[in-house]
């Protein structure tokens, strides 16, 4: 069973890579991607039967990854919302937590965390659907 994720990320390299990645080691599938806050939050909206991961950055092109947390509060109890940042300090974790973050990984050392967690959840809904 995939899982199909949303990707709010303004490096094309690192989206890239992330979807490589995630499809390869955790069979996540990217249903999409944004570069802006506003993008990330009309698509997430917009969409809300398509995703079942929405993985987030905090400094984007405009705008904030923060922002796009607090606009998805109100989800559905299965779906996920990561923050994968560079700036993960423990305020920063504490912040995303306030906010409704599922989980928070580091983008330099925390990427086998990132996917272990896609991993998990996905064998976690699987049984749960079995």
């Amino acid at each position: 069973m995939k899982f199909r994720a949303y990707i709010v990320e303004d490096s094309q390299t690192i989206r890239e890579n992330l979807i490589e990645t995630l499809n390869e080691l955790a069979l996540v599938d990217a249903v999409g991607t944004a570069e802006t806050e506003h993008e990330g939050k009309k698509w997430l909206a917009q969409n809300d039967e398509y995703w079942d991961l929405a993985i987030v950055d905090l400094f984007l092109k405009e705008g904030s990854g923060l922002n796009i947390l607090e606009a998805c509060r109100k989800r559905k109890p299965g779906q996920k919302i990561i923050v994968l940042s560079n700036h993960a300090t423990e305020d920063v974790r504490w912040r995303c937590a306030q906010l409704g973050a599922d989980a928070v990984f580091d983008k330099s050392t925390e990427i086998e965390k990132l996917v272990d967690y896609c991993v998990r959840h996905r064998t976690a809904v699987a049984s749960n659907a079995a």
